[in-house]
């Protein structure tokens, strides 16, 4: 699948690298309504899931109603908002993204107890977005044990939705341990940095397939 990020001034997740990604679109005069025009042309070319990943400010300032009317529209299949807290997105939220089919990806920690994971699994829908460490996204070059450890738990859970990992995910060796538990792994910054430093879009994927897998 392909996770789309909305440029938001302050990313709160996300590392130096998106931080980087996102004032850069922000500067050069990116907005919701652009990127929605942009989905539009792209998504028919796309034949795979395409989620959409923000913040809430800027969907708050374009209306969730029309927001998720909007998503439905040009084909997003489900969102990811890492600010959104899991009680106001039960009483404010999940009528409209129910209505609209739009499934919103829940993100949990090793911080998270059992207890609140089951009972986002009961509301998830698709996956479950496991950051592998309390911090903010980008590359490492390993995961100890406590980390793996973590992924172990998930699985023990045996939950009804799968779960991927993310945040960290940068060479065969953190993609490995992470897809020996987890039905996946979620790369943001490693592929955004490899688009920065090569020549092309196409050479920054296949420096990015020989990453993950050499």
């Amino acid at each position: 699948m392909v996770e789309v990020g909305i440029p938001f001034s302050d990313p709160l997740a996300d590392g130096p690298v998106i931080q980087h990604a996102a004032n850069t679109s922000l500067r050069q005069g990116m907005t919701l309504s652009r990127l929605f025009e942009q989905l539009t042309q792209m998504r028919p070319k796309i034949k795979i899931p395409v989620i959409l990943m923000g913040y809430l400010n800027p969907i708050l300032h374009y209306g969730i109603e029309a927001f998720c009317a909007k998503c439905k529209e040009v084909g997003i299949d489900g969102l990811i908002i890492p600010d959104l807290p899991f009680e106001q997105f039960k009483e404010e939220m999940a009528e409209i993204t129910t209505h609209h089919q739009l499934p919103l990806i829940f993100l949990i920690t090793p911080e998270t107890p059992e207890e609140r994971i089951r009972a986002i699994d009961e509301y998830a829908e698709g996956f479950i977005y496991a950051v592998s460490s309390a911090s903010v996204t980008g590359a490492q070059a390993s995961f100890d044990e406590r980390r793996e450890a973590y992924f172990r738990r998930l699985a023990h859970y045996q939950l009804q939705n799968p779960f991927l990992v993310g945040f960290g995910i940068s060479n065969r060796a953190t993609r490995s341990v992470a897809d020996a538990h987890s039905a996946g792994v979620i790369v943001g910054s490693k592929f955004v940095t490899l688009l920065e430093q090569e020549p092309s879009p196409e050479a920054a994927v296949q420096a990015f397939l020989k990453a993950l897998n050499e």
